[in-house]
């Protein structure tokens, strides 16, 4: 199935009214992000300070659906997807108490760190996206299956 990250709502995610800062949502997705790079194999320090390539984030997205509060348990499913040669697109979708919550989406583009070109992703994720698209269609067939029984 998708990638799955579980996050705790801590009282520094909230602002002055309780409920989660719209930027730490990001925050939180991107913790999912770089937990199922290193869940599939990616060294983490090395992906992050690699001086050849980087996977900057052109785009990003967030719908709120009910509000987030500290203590709260969430639920993200990564549903990450190629969109080109040279980039992927990201779907967050972050569950509390059986309802979504929020649901996200970056778009990252893979370029040459020092020319700042765009260049065709790398192996290493290439496969990392193939294996969490391949679970997560599996996931979302399995969903399909279970609303229809």
């Amino acid at each position: 199935m998708a990638f799955t990250y579980y996050h705790t709502v801590r009282f520094q995610d909230t602002d002055a009214a309780g409920v989660v800062y719209f930027a730490n949502i990001l925050r939180i997705c991107h913790e999912a992000y770089e937990v199922s790079l290193a869940a599939s194999g990616i060294n983490l320090k090395s992906f992050f300070t690699n001086p050849s390539v980087a996977f900057p984030i052109v785009h990003a997205n967030v719908d709120f659906f009910r509000p987030m509060y500290c203590g709260d348990n969430l639920v993200i499913s990564l549903l990450p997807e190629k969109i080109g040669s040279d980039k992927f697109e990201i779907t967050y979708e972050m569950t509390g108490d059986e309802a979504m919550v929020a649901k996200a989406i970056t778009r990252h583009v893979c370029i040459d760190a020092s020319s700042k070109i765009k260049q065709e992703l790398p192996d290493y994720m290439n496969h990392w996206l193939e294996t969490n698209h391949r679970d997560a269609e599996g996931a979302e067939r399995r969903r399909s299956r279970e609303e229809v029984m």
